[in-house]
C-alpha cells in the first residue's frame, strides 16, 4: 500500500519520480543517465522496440523514460538514442493520460504542431503513436512510441499489438528493477559478512596472545607438582589446560574462517604433497593402506588455503569416524579445462541428506553422540575457500558409508 501511494504521488513530485526511476536503473542520483547494471540489460527492450516498429510498418521506434526534467530514450530503432529536455518531448505531453495516443499527422495537431520534433528543428515527425508504460502500482515510467516522417493510419490490430508490447516492456523493466534490488541486497550482505569476518579475525587474533600466556602458566603450575601427585590441583590444571587448548583451536578456526576470501596467491601445487603435509600435521599415517591416502594431481590454487581446506576435512573425518571400522580417508581429483574437482571421501558416520546443506553454514554442528569436539566452522571455511576460487563445495554419501566432500576449483583465466 505504501509503494502504491508513493507511485501515485510521484506524478506531481519530481523528486519522488526520479527516486522511483532510480529503482529501475533508469535514472542516477547525479542525473548521469542509466545505471551501469541497467545499461547491460537493454537488448531485450531494443528487440521489443524493433518488433513494434515492424508491426506498425514504420521506420522508427523508441522507449522513452520521462524524468522530472528530461526525456531519455533507453532503446531506439532507426536512430541513435539520446536525451532531450522534458519540455521538448512529445511523449511528455501525453504519457500521463493513461491512454494510447495516435496522431495521423503531428503537423496538424495543436498539441504537437510547434514541437521541435515536428517542425524540423530536431526531426520532422508526422505519424506518431504512443502507449504509456504503466506499472501495476500506477506509476508511469514513460512510453513506447513508434513514428514516421510521413502521415499514416494504423489499423486496430496494429494498435492492439503495440499495447501488448508496451505491457511486455513494463514486465521487462519490472524484472530489471527486481534484479537491481537483489544485487543491492546481495552487495549489502557481502559487505556485512566481510566486516563481520574482519571483526572475528581481529578478536580471535587478539585473544590468542592472552590465552597462550594462560596456558603457559597452567603448564608451569602442573610441572611444579610432583609426578603422580594426588593433589586436587593436578586435576584442575589438566582440566584448565584441556579447555584452554580447545578454546585455542576454536580461535584458530575463527581466524582461518576470517582470512578466507582475500587476494588469492595461486600457484601450481601437488595435491599429494599437500595431503602428506596435512597428515604429518595431524599425526596420522599417510600412503596406500594407511589412514590417509591421496592420488597426485596438479592444481592451480592458493597453497595455503588448500592446506587449510584439506586439514579441516581430514580433521572432520577423524572427529566423526565410525565406531564399527578403522578410519580411511581417500583424496582424489579430476582436472579439465573448466578447472579441478577434489574429492575427499571418508568411511565415517556420514551426514544425513537433510543435514548436508545445513552443516555448511557457520557455527552449525549436529551434536551426535560420540562426535568429537568442533567449532562448527570447518566446513563453512572450506566452502568459503572453494567460493574464493570461483568454485563450490557439496556433500554426498561415500559408497559403503561415510561422507564425500566434493570441492571444485574454477580454472584461472
Amino acid at each position: 500500500m505504501a509503494r502504491t501511494l508513493v507511485a501515485t504521488t510521484a506524478v506531481g513530485d519530481p523528486t519522488g519520480r526520479d527516486e522511483l526511476l532510480q529503482e529501475y536503473g533508469l535514472a542516477s542520483p547525479a542525473s548521469e543517465g542509466l545505471l551501469a547494471d541497467a545499461e547491460q540489460s537493454m537488448e531485450p527492450l531494443q528487440n521489443l522496440v524493433e518488433l513494434a516498429a515492424k508491426l506498425c510498418g514504420v521506420p522508427y521506434g523508441v522507449i522513452n523514460v520521462v524524468t522530472s526534467d528530461e526525456q531519455r530514450q533507453v532503446a531506439a530503432v532507426g536512430f541513435e538514442a539520446a536525451v532531450c529536455s522534458r519540455q521538448d518531448s512529445m511523449c511528455a505531453k501525453v504519457f500521463l493520460t493513461g491512454e494510447t495516443t495516435v496522431v495521423t499527422d503531428a503537423s496538424l495537431d495543436p498539441r504537437f504542431a510547434a514541437n521541435p520534433f515536428v517542425t524540423g528543428e530536431i526531426a520532422a515527425v508526422r505519424f506518431y503513436a504512443s502507449v504509456p508504460l504503466e506499472t501495476a502500482s500506477g506509476f508511469v515510467l514513460g512510453s513506447l512510441c513508434v513514428f514516421s516522417d510521413s502521415p499514416a493510419v494504423p489499423d486496430a490490430d496494429q494498435l492492439d499489438m503495440l499495447e501488448i508490447l508496451a505491457r511486455q516492456a513494463v514486465q521487462l523493466l519490472e524484472l530489471q528493477r527486481r534484479t537491481l534490488q537483489l544485487n543491492s541486497a546481495l552487495n549489502e550482505v557481502r559487505e556485512s559478512n566481510t566486516k563481520l569476518a574482519e571483526f572475528a579475525g581481529r578478536v580471535s587474533h587478539d585473544l590468542r596472545g592472552p590465552l597462550t600466556t594462560i596456558l603457559g602458566y597452567v603448564e608451569m603450575g602442573g610441572d611444579d607438582l610432583e609426578v603422580g601427585s594426588t593433589h586436587p590441583a593436578a586435576e584442575y590444571f589438566q582440566l584448565i589446560g584441556a579447555s584452554g587448548h580447545r578454546m585455542l583451536a576454536m580461535l584458530q578456526d575463527v581466524l582461518d574462517y576470517s582470512r578466507v576470501g582475500g587476494a588469492l596467491q595461486r600457484q601450481r601445487v601437488s595435491l599429494q604433497t599437500v595431503a602428506a603435509e596435512v597428515a604429518n600435521d595431524l599425526g596420522v599415517s599417510f600412503g596406500p593402506g594407511s589412514v590417509l591416502d591421496s592420488e597426485d594431481l596438479k592444481l592451480q590454487v592458493d597453497p595455503g588455503q588448500l592446506r587449510i581446506l584439506l586439514q579441516n576435512l581430514v580433521s572432520n573425518a577423524m572427529n566423526y569416524r565410525s565406531p564399527d571400522r578403522d578410519l580411511e580417508v581417500r583424496i582424489s581429483g579430476i582436472s579439465n579445462y573448466h578447472g579441478t574437482t577434489v574429492l575427499v571421501a571418508d568411511n565415517g558416520k556420514g551426514i544425513a541428506p537433510e543435514d548436508r546443506q545445513r552443516v555448511l553454514e557457520p557455527l552449525v554442528r549436529l551434536h551426535r553422540e560420540g562426535d568429537g569436539q568442533g567449532s562448527g566452522l570447518g566446513l563453512a571455511t572450506c566452502r568459503r575457500i572453494a567460493e574464493a576460487h570461483g568454485g563450490e563445495l557439496s556433500l554426498k554419501e561415500t559408497p559403503g558409508g561415510g561422507t564425500t566432500v566434493v570441492v571444485s576449483f574454477a580454472a584461472e583465466h
